[in-house]
């Protein structure tokens, strides 16, 4: 038996879709673009959705729809995939590292609000593994500073605090749909807001600048979704409620089996949220010798995140020299085992089973 961390799910409905698309001959941009860029807007509950070529670019052209620039300085949290950092480097500005809540590995608002100076003009928080961030005390310290808010959601497609949906909190709010998502497109993102006007220049700078064809008002990039992709994530979305009840339920079963092992750490749910699992991430001493026994049966592991990017070679040479306590401490600890929505009841089972037999030993 081979477990993957990951699996996309696609149906015959996201084929006939991609066909329909084909045969149309209209395969770029275009009104599937648009019919799934509604659909997402009244998912989240914003008034507008703009989709882009990944999540990435979703991140970048919104820091820059805040005209974030070289001498602005934004907060983020350095226990997170590189594109969240990186993107405030395209723009010229410095990325400001914040420690995170050793139980949600969330940013911690009290580590935000410590580094907030003149220069700092936005904070970035990233709903990571699928589990919200404390967006009451966050948008408290936004409001209070007067900085902008922008929701790194690319792991978190349907999560909830306080019963409303992440991506409608911020100024913007960004997505992904890589393959390993919730949902998926293959590539591709999506901005949310409620801002008129940022919507707009959202619109322009991922279309080459332009707000009609050929008339280019200001520097754009081409980080427009295809069709194809649309066609793929609108059938995707009609899944995605059921997608995410079936890694609750995977979650749940790992509670049930494992919960009182002396030795291992299961995720941490705040009361006040709805976690969509994007990982399923648990936390343990010796965590290479679990994953090495994990693999050696065949169930696949991942470690999301075995540095801060503030570590990484690229930002070491930029002269980066944090040390976040709690950061540190979880990139030794964290291991995140297969939850996805494939998964059958005996593979989570058997998943737990493993674990069980490795701790008995």
């Amino acid at each position: 038996m081979r477990i993957p961390i990951s699996k996309p799910f696609i149906g015959e409905e996201e084929k006939k879709a991609v066909l329909e698309v084909l045969e149309s001959g209209f395969l770029a941009s275009g009104d599937k673009v648009r019919d799934f860029e509604k659909k997402f807007s009244k998912y989240v509950g914003t008034k507008h959705a703009i989709a882009t070529s990944s999540g990435t670019t979703a991140l970048h052209a919104s820091l820059l729809a805040l005209d974030i620039k070289k001498g602005d300085e934004v907060i983020t949290t350095p226990f997170t995939f590189i594109a969240t950092a990186n993107a405030i480097l395209y723009c010229g500005a410095r990325a400001v590292f914040a420690d995170i809540d050793d139980k949600t590995f969330n940013i911690d608002p009290e580590s935000v609000e410590k580094k907030i100076t003149q220069k700092t003009k936005a904070i970035v928080v990233v709903h990571l593994y699928g589990q919200p961030c404390d967006m009451e005390r966050i948008r408290e310290i936004c409001s209070d500073y007067g900085l902008y808010l922008i929701e790194d959601a690319c792991q978190a497609h349907g999560a909830e605090y306080k019963g409303k949906k992440v991506g409608s909190f911020g100024d913007l709010a960004c997505f992904s749909f890589y393959p390993t998502k919730n949902i998926t497109t293959g590539e591709g993102g999506m901005v949310t807001t409620n801002n008129d006007e940022i919507a707009e220049k959202l619109r322009m700078i991922i279309n080459h600048g332009a707000r009609k064809k050929y008339e280019h008002e200001i520097l754009g990039y081409n980080y427009r979704l295809t069709n194809i992709a649309a066609a793929i994530g609108i059938e995707q979305l009609k899944k995605l409620d059921k997608f995410n009840d079936r890694r609750i339920k995977n979650a749940e079963i790992y509670k049930e089996l494992l919960e009182g092992i002396e030795g291992l750490e299961l995720p941490y749910v705040s009361s006040s949220v709805k976690h969509v699992f994007n990982q399923y991430t648990i936390r343990v001493k010796e965590r290479d010798k679990l994953k090495e026994w994990l693999e050696k049966h065949g169930i696949e592991c991942g470690i999301y995140y075995p540095k801060p990017v503030y570590k990484q070679p690229l930002y070491m040479k930029l002269g980066y020299g944090d040390k976040l306590t709690n950061v540190e401490r979880v990139c030794k600890e964290v291991l995140s085992i297969p939850v996805h929505h494939s998964l059958s009841d005996e593979e989570v089972k058997f998943v737990a089973e493993k674990i069980i037999k490795f701790f008995k030993h």
